[in-house]
């Protein structure tokens, strides 16, 4: 707690960061905790209880009243002040009902209106402040009132002026720099008409899935992207930092998913629900393991025969595993990340099985050659060598293949795909292993 009112000393409420005072917050133990959440600044409460983990949520606000709590998220931008009311409904609704209703009318419109968004639509990412000017406005005239409404501390993170006509339909997008150029004494369409083209912003619409918007903000290296309908009436826009947080959740999903666990148990205090969804992947992953066993069960009478096969087994399953996830990984990050077209499947497919192959072939010899020295056995090391070659070709074509399908399906890729993945490989390596043998050596 010294650290949090060493750092609240040292800082005026204009210089105080709510995520420095995150960070110093959850180094904290519990009962230091509950004293030092008394000294967050009022006005601070809500943006704090955002930057910090989703279980320290309800400590927070279980710590002020619901008249504090809902000072302070009416100095929140719109979509803050959304994801704050919506995770306060998640702890206890009363409170969220109570906060919600002393909030002035405007910031309670400005809620209702983006909640009616599915979480994977951008409208529910974007904010409704947003500064415009109109066609017929002097250059001059815009930016004194944009200088004002600055000095007010209305605006933050404006860098580039939306240009709308009388039904505040989007016609065009001004960066600043390109503003200060313009006569100042003429409006803004008769400077954006000897260019008009160059004005053409790139927009979402509020029903985009967020994920396409992600994409346009990489392909144009925007700051903020403005939002319409589908009449081309601006309703908002989405700022960079709201695409760095998408971006951050979406590859969290994804590694989780991976693992075959839940983003949202694991972020939850509840035991049983982190348990119990774990234990359902668990579950998949021994029904799959069985069907291994079964493959070994096959050929019992060739392993009693040949105890030095039960040794070499783990090596062919595993380098075809280690082989597939790599293949596996590659793909999903890269359809994650908008890399593969629609049309690109074949050439995706045909890099990865020819990576594996090569590997296959370099680690076939080695393996062999190790296999025929331990066990003072040519054939053995021709057997592990081809069965190397057979699993890690079929590692790098099921591992691009897999969420290639699951993508077409409109399934994330991610999902599901490494027990899966896991099952091919085992089961063919053990099958071409064991197979071989019984063929070659007995």
């Amino acid at each position: 707690m010294d650290k949090l009112t060493q750092y609240l000393n040292a800082h005026s409420h204009d210089e105080l960061h709510p995520s420095e005072i995150a960070n110093l917050l959850k180094d904290l133990n519990e009962k230091n905790f509950d004293e030092a959440v008394q000294a967050i600044p009022k006005e601070l409460i809500a943006d704090v209880a955002l930057e910090l983990p989703d279980r320290y949520f309800e400590d927070v606000v279980e710590s002020f009243t619901p008249e504090e709590i809902a000072e302070s998220v009416s100095e929140l931008e719109s979509d803050d002040q959304t994801d704050f009311i919506q995770e306060l409904e998640e702890v206890d609704t009363n409170i969220a009902k109570e906060v919600f209703d002393q909030l002035d009318k405007e910031d309670q419109k400005d809620i209702l209106q983006l909640k009616q968004y599915d979480e994977n639509e951008a409208g529910a990412y974007m904010q409704v402040e947003v500064y415009t000017a109109k066609l017929d406005q002097t250059v001059n005239d815009v930016i004194k009132e944009f200088a004002e409404l600055r000095r007010k501390d209305e605006l933050e993170n404006v860098n580039y002026l939306f240009v709308t006509d009388k039904k505040n339909i989007l016609r065009y997008g001004v960066g600043l720099d390109n503003l200060l150029v313009f006569d100042f004494d003429k409006t803004l369409q008769e400077n954006i008409e000897k260019n008009p083209e160059k004005y053409k912003p790139v927009v979402g619409h509020d029903h985009d899935d967020i994920k396409e918007v992600v994409k346009k903000f990489h392909e144009y290296d925007l700051n903020s992207m403005p939002i319409v309908d589908d009449y081309d009436v601006l309703l908002g826009r989405i700022t960079s930092d709201d695409i760095y947080d998408v971006i951050s959740e979406h590859a969290t999903d994804q590694m989780y998913n991976l693992a075959g666990v839940s983003d949202d148990a694991e972020e939850d205090d509840d035991l049983f629900k982190a348990g119990k969804a774990r234990a359902i992947w668990l579950g998949i992953n021994l029904i799959t393991a069985i069907a291994a066993s079964l493959v070994i069960g096959i050929f019992e009478g060739t392993i009693q025969s040949y105890v030095a096969l039960a040794v070499l087994m783990p090596i062919v399953a595993s380098m075809g595993g280690n082989a597939g996830t790599q293949s596996l990984t590659v793909v999903v990050r890269q359809l994650a990340l908008g890399e593969i077209a629609k049309n690109d499947a074949y050439r995706t497919i045909k890099k990865e099985v020819i990576l594996s192959l090569v590997n296959g072939f370099i680690f076939a010899i080695i393996i062999g050659i190790i296999a025929a020295l331990w066990f003072d056995k040519g054939m053995l090391g021709v057997v592990i060598a081809l069965s190397m070659v057979i699993n890690l070709f079929s590692a790098g074509f099921f591992g691009s293949m897999i969420p290639l399908l699951l993508k077409k399906f409109n399934i994330d890729p991610a999902i599901g795909s490494t027990v899966i993945l896991t099952t091919i490989t085992d089961v063919v390596g053990f099958f071409s292993f064991l197979g071989l043998a019984t063929l070659i050596l007995l």
